[in-house]
């Protein structure tokens, strides 16, 4: 019951706050947060001591369907990471007015479900449930609270993962009625029917599957959405996208694809890695030459997933475990990332860094947090990204790919280049003489909570790993396996 209720509890706070009125609104998303934070720590900390828990309860029996959830270590993991950023998002917004705010939080909360909902399904067709649940809040979200270009964005945005999401359903459907029963679309059916097929059903089927996958982390070329739906989406929504949602994508990989096609994933893996590595360069080198700091972190987050990409296609047991400590290591740092860039866009006006400098004079305490969230996202020593990146290239470096060393020297350009662009950044927005920027406030009280949240778990996972490394290692075995 653990389980449902942090899947509940936002959805039935979501469709409260549609009645709801002003601040009203706002503490009661607050409220629901904290409460499925608190649940999803508890489901994290069972697993170091007990089994994974597991519900399940009949659904839609006449179609093979039940409602299973799971919470092994990845999914507990995955859970906890959307508690965190979530109320973190909450507590951002404390001292900032939206409008229509029980619409705006309701959607926000539907969103949250939608996620939890991904990451515990261990039935297909509930997991196509939920992956739904998770878009259509947020189509909306984009649609009425996003920038000037919203609209053409929003339905380029909706028109790529629906498209994507179909592709899955057919290919979903396909696997449970190749062995029908009472029990056609639990997981466990599902992997058994698709590691049968024959290699040329799998391979086929393969790009069924992962395209809708590909679309959502993204990888290139299926990417072109992601920049401009980051920039024109408010700040709270661009977090759910960037911490949350691209996590899905790589989540079903994980869990629905890799186990479920051997034969398919076996002979396709060279061509995801080829282009995750192309990906990551691209991504890279366009960030260099951007001068507007959303768009930056947008193409940088294209570059993290690339990486993660590309490893979990490697077929290497660190590497797997890498991709999950860096999961919520991405999802806490690009977190933190967009809290900033949120606060200089609302002090000083803009988000082009030619306009920008001289924030450590102005806003130090500011300064100080973009230093150290910035550093932890180029995944240096003693920061939180740099375990999760140093397992990465050890698993690409041991993986499977003919080419592996040559595959290995060209996704680590993505650490140099992605260098060059955040240090670039942080000279011209922290540092040098101020230009057009104003005398402004330095952090207020909830931001500074907020974002004292994120540099804990920074400096906490960058010294010590360890909780987060044995939450998801037996996970990360049985993938492999």
């Amino acid at each position: 019951m653990t389980l449902v209720l942090l899947i509940l509890i936002p959805l039935l706070t979501g469709a409260l706050s549609f009645a709801v009125k002003g601040d009203a609104a706002k503490g009661l998303a607050l409220i629901s947060t904290m409460a499925t934070l608190a649940i999803s720590a508890i489901v994290s900390a069972g697993n170091y001591t007990a089994p994974p828990a597991t519900f399940s309860c009949e659904w839609m029996p006449q179609l093979g369907a039940s409602f299973s959830l799971l919470a092994d270590g990845m999914s507990s993991m995955l859970c906890l990471l959307t508690g965190i950023v979530m109320m973190v998002v909450m507590i951002s917004q404390v001292n900032k007015d939206v409008e229509r705010p029980g619409s705006f939080y309701g959607f926000m909360l539907l969103a949250q479900a939608g996620l939890m909902g991904v990451f515990l399904a261990s039935d297909a067709l509930l997991f196509y449930f939920f992956w739904e649940l998770a878009l259509i809040p947020v189509y909306f979200l984009c649609s009425q609270w996003g920038g000037e270009k919203r609209i053409q964005v929003t339905f380029k945005f909706f028109v790529y993962t629906f498209l994507g999401s179909l592709m899955m359903l057919a290919g979903l459907i396909f696997l449970a009625t190749r062995n029908p029963g009472a029990n056609a679309y639990s997981w466990a059916n599902i992997v058994h029917t698709g590691a049968s097929l024959p290699v040329g059903q799998q391979m086929w089927l393969f790009w069924l599957i992962f395209i809708a996958f590909a679309i959502k982390m993204p990888i290139f070329p299926f990417h072109t959405w992601q920049p401009d739906t980051y920039e024109q989406s408010p700040t709270p929504v661009t977090i759910v996208l960037s911490a949350l949602m691209v996590k899905m994508g790589l989540f079903a990989v994980l869990r629905w694809l890799l186990p479920v096609l051997p034969a398919g994933v076996d002979y396709w893996s060279n061509t995801v890695i080829v282009l995750s590595v192309i990906g990551i360069v691209y991504a890279s080198c366009i960030a260099i030459v951007q001068t507007d700091i959303k768009r930056l972190v947008a193409y940088s987050s294209i570059a993290h997933m690339g990486l993660m990409c590309a490893v979990a296609f490697a077929h290497n047991g660190v590497g797997m475990h890498g991709i999950m400590v860096q999961m919520f290591n991405h999802g806490i740092n690009i977190t933190g990332m967009w809290l900033i860039v949120s606060m200089i866009e609302n002090r000083w006006g803009t988000r082009d860094m030619t306009k920008l400098g001289g924030m450590a004079s102005t806003a130090p305490q500011m300064a100080i947090a973009l230093v150290i969230i910035s550093l932890a996202n180029i995944a240096l020593p003693l920061t939180n990204g740099f375990v999760g990146e140093f397992m990465l290239f050890n698993g690409l470096f041991g993986g499977a790919f003919a080419n592996h060393m040559t595959v290995m020297v060209i996704a680590g350009l993505g650490i140099i280049l992605g260098a060059v662009y955040t240090l670039n950044m942080i000279q011209k927005t922290a540092y040098g003489e101020a230009t057009t920027m104003v005398i402004a406030k330095d952090l207020s009280i909830n931001e500074y909570v907020g974002l004292a949240i994120i540099i804990t778990l920074i400096l906490f996972l960058g010294f010590y790993p360890k909780p987060l490394l044995d939450l998801t290692a037996s996970v990360a075995g049985m993938i492999v396996h």
